[in-house]
């Protein structure tokens, strides 16, 4: 338990500007030497969950992962050529590896060491190397100075779009025949979660889109695409039904002192008095202008909120990946990301898609506790770190950590929001029937199992993990 806290107060986070690389050699250095290499920690909620065998799926994007244990990470390092390799086969002949609950010597484990290299595969479009494309939203800092040719080029602004529209189309037909499980669309503006039918708890195709704003909406209608905006529902009957709940109590409060209930007519015979003094007719009545001004008022209120999440279901979704094509504002039009199509991420392979593969390093340090020096060591994996990738490294970590490490997880904040209960569940739709549907889209089973859970998270995400004695607890 000391160490665990050593962990969480030395190694929580490596500054974010430093790049990650992929598994190197162990950095074995006393604790002043990482005095500059690291930051205070995260601020992290004191009630943990309650002990279970799976965590909740987490729909979010991460950009780091931190993972610590008592156990070294020298597994993940120095992947033999034959190693890498078996992993992308793996990863793209979609193998589904099965490991022990504990390996007793995880660095001879070759199956271990594929498998690590299979979990840190994913796909992205567009692919400029030079380029951040991830995330985008608030990247104008890290991509402005960074070559563009397409910004002042309107013909190679149009050929990097219609290759992006060929890859978008590639993903959203995988997704409906099932061999891609969800995906995601990244813009300088929002990002749209496409996830298929079996997932989440639906039985039809979903796309979430957050943050909106009234402008994107209205626009969104005009092109006949049907959305909710749950959470704004949701809101609103809460207060409903605090206000039913609120009004029963005055009720109850006024017979129980003797008064009789008010009555709706009352409020037209307490205007009376105006009628007495004669003027009536100058007190103006909201008309229909002031009624819409009023309703577009409490529209923009909420743009660029987590309560502007918009849900879009079923055919729609077709509908919606017409409009996001043709849709002018989906590419800025000034600033570093000028003329820049979205970025596409996904688990599985796509036209167009680029294989690229997380970055991951091993960090030994030693930290005091009481009057000694102990080891502790991280294995840190830099993103874009999707839903099915976090699950894949867990279970790996929990056969080669002996079923205890923790992992503070840092989260892409506009996405944080895809974890809420849309209310999109199906009562007929059940764990076997979603893995039975959805057994060639390229996840684990296990994977695929959490995955089609409902989301329980709200709209929050996992920020602290932790295994012990292979039971999980979490933190949002």
């Amino acid at each position: 338990c000391i160490l665990r806290s050593s962990f969480i107060q030395l190694l929580e986070s490596v500054r974010e500007d430093k790049p990650a690389r992929r598994a190197e050699p162990s950095e074995r250095t006393d604790i002043l030497a990482l005095t500059d290499d690291l930051h205070l920690p995260v601020a992290v909620p004191e009630v943990p969950s309650s002990l279970r065998h799976e965590f909740p799926a987490d729909w979010s994007i991460k950009t780091r992962l931190l993972f610590m244990s008592s156990q070294p990470f020298t597994w993940a390092e120095h992947l033999k050529a034959q190693e890498e390799a078996q992993g992308f086969a793996q990863h793209c002949r979609a193998t589904e590896t099965n490991l022990p609950q504990s390996i007793q010597e995880p660095k001879l484990s070759t199956e271990l060491r594929c498998a690590f290299q299979q979990s840190l595969v994913y796909w992205l479009h567009p692919s400029l190397p030079w380029l951040q494309l991830f995330p985008r939203i608030g990247a104008d800092r890290k991509i402005v100075g960074k070559a563009s040719p397409w910004s002042q080029n309107e013909a190679l602004q149009q050929v990097l779009m219609s290759d992006w529209s060929v890859s978008f189309t590639s993903l959203y037909n995988l997704l409906k025949a099932k061999l891609c499980p969800y995906f995601y669309v990244c813009t300088y503006q929002f990002t749209v979660l496409f996830r298929a039918a079996g997932l989440a708890g639906s039985d039809v195709i979903t796309a979430v889109i957050s943050p909106t704003t009234r402008g994107l909406r209205e626009a969104m209608r005009n092109e006949g695409i049907e959305f909710s905006l749950p959470l704004v529902e949701e809101s609103r009957t809460k207060k409903q039904k605090n206000s039913e709940v609120n009004l029963e109590t005055e009720v109850a409060n006024s017979l129980e002192v003797g008064e009789e209930p008010a009555d709706d007519d009352d409020d037209d015979e307490s205007f009376t008095w105006l009628e007495e003094m004669g003027v009536q007719d100058k007190v103006k009545k909201p008309d229909a202008i002031s009624i819409k001004l009023r309703k577009e008022k409490h529209e923009v209120q909420m743009d660029h909120k987590p309560e502007s999440l918009a849900l879009v279901k079923g055919t729609n979704t077709f509908t919606l990946l017409n409009f996001l094509i043709n849709c002018k504002s989906l590419v800025a039009v000034a600033g570093p990301q000028a003329g820049l199509p979205p970025t596409l991420l996904s688990p599985v392979a796509f036209r167009g898609g680029t294989m690229q593969t997380l970055k991951a390093r091993s960090i030994n340090a030693k930290a005091r506790v009481h009057l000694a020096y102990e080891d502790i060591f991280s294995l840190e994996i830099a993103g874009p770190v999707m839903p099915h990738s976090l699950h894949a490294l867990t279970m790996l970590l929990k056969a080669a950590q002996k079923g205890a490490f923790s992992a503070v997880l840092y989260t892409h904040e506009p996405t944080a929001v895809f974890n809420a209960d849309l209310g999109a569940a199906s009562p007929a739709l059940n764990k076997e029937t979603a893995r039975k549907d959805l057994t060639a889209c390229g996840l684990h089973p296990k994977t695929l199992d959490q995955l089609s859970q409902c989301p329980t998270l709200g709209k929050s995400s996992i920020r602290f993990l932790e295994m012990k004695d292979y039971a999980y607890t979490w933190k949002s």
